[in-house]
């Protein structure tokens, strides 16, 4: 049990780790257009996420994918842009509550992209052969999973707080929340080591 909860605690310290701020980021503007009431569907993009993110993992581990460490910190920025400006273009349409397929296809994306920035650590994290890293990588995506529905609860409670008592429409929320994570990535991208060649 002790193995469970080292690897679970690794898990949830890794998104909940506030120098790495991209994930709350994409969070943030995973979460903020919606309330409450679609709890469901946030569920699913944050499963969607882990899937992602545990397949690029698994990949890594048994040699199937490797990737340049530039490329995937240029893209994980460029998946939560994707992700504001959509919020912004589609904030206060009813066409958001149809499908989440734009959005699945980015968050799934987000999670690959991720899960292989964090490989090579994982890596080093465990030892032994890759069949041995399957058990402590499920307790580790567990502990991403818990750690993210933590993280948009508290966008959900921040959202209802100011779209309550500050009386920001949901429309207004969304366009404000979004500029703001579009204004903190965009120099990230423009910063970006794949530049410097």
């Amino acid at each position: 049990m002790s193995e469970f909860w080292n690897y679970f605690e690794k898990g949830l310290r890794h998104i909940l780790d506030l120098s790495a701020y991209d994930h709350f980021l994409f969070l943030i503007a995973l979460t903020i257009p919606y309330a409450f009431k679609d709890w469901k569907r946030l569920l699913l993009l944050v499963t969607i996420f882990t899937i992602g993110h545990t397949v690029a993992l698994l990949l890594s581990v048994f040699g199937v994918v490797i990737i340049k460490v530039n490329l995937v910190e240029f893209l994980i920025p460029i998946t939560i842009l994707i992700i504001a400006f959509f919020n912004l273009f589609t904030a206060g349409k009813s066409s958001k509550q149809e499908s989440i397929s734009v959005i699945g296809f980015v968050t799934l994306f987000f999670g690959i992209i991720h899960g292989l920035s964090f490989a090579g650590h994982f890596k080093t994290l465990v030892g032994g052969s890759p069949q041995s890293k399957l058990l402590p990588l499920s307790e580790y995506s567990l502990g991403i999973e818990t750690s993210q529905i933590v993280v948009v609860f508290i966008v959900l409670i921040l959202s209802y707080i100011v779209q309550t008592f500050f009386r920001f429409s949901k429309r207004d929320w969304t366009l404000v929340m979004s500029s703001f994570v579009i204004g903190v990535v965009l120099p990230m991208i423009i910063q970006s080591e794949i530049w410097k060649r």
